[in-house]
């Protein structure tokens, strides 16, 4: 069973990075790359279970999109996580207080975002089953 997941990041190198990652789990990735788009895909996919959202991004920022996901019921408790570059930390209690389900700052080990987007969907990813797994 998959698990769907937007990511919104108008660096389409990170886009790619993150979706790469993600869809080598039981993830599906829907890509974004400004925030009004991000609002259009979260409309389009009702089935979506997390966003990861970029601070900076062109027409809407990962703020305002998380503002408007939080006035809306239908994305009020959806899990959203943050990535900013580095430099950009004192944005973090802007977005835990509009919401936000985590903040983590580029450069970022894709491996521990992975864990975390495990950890905030609640999927079994299967990893415990593998031999070795952290």
């Amino acid at each position: 069973m998959t698990c769907h997941v937007l990511v919104a990041d108008d660096e389409p190198h990170i886009g790619r990075i993150v979706k790469t990652k993600l869809e080598q789990g039981p993830f599906q990735v829907t890509l974004v790359f400004d925030g009004l788009e991000a609002l259009d895909a979260l409309a389009a996919h009702p089935d979506i279970k997390l966003v990861l959202l970029d601070l900076m991004m062109p027409h809407l920022s990962g703020l305002e999109v998380l503002t408007r996901m939080r006035a809306d019921p239908r994305w009020s408790s959806l899990p959203c996580v943050i990535l900013t570059a580095a430099g950009q930390d004192q944005r973090y209690d802007d977005a835990m207080r509009l919401g936000a389900s985590d903040f983590i700052t580029k450069p970022f080990s894709p491996k521990r975002l992975y864990a975390r987007v495990v950890e905030l969907t609640g999927v079994d990813d299967g990893s415990d089953a593998l031999p070795g797994a952290p």
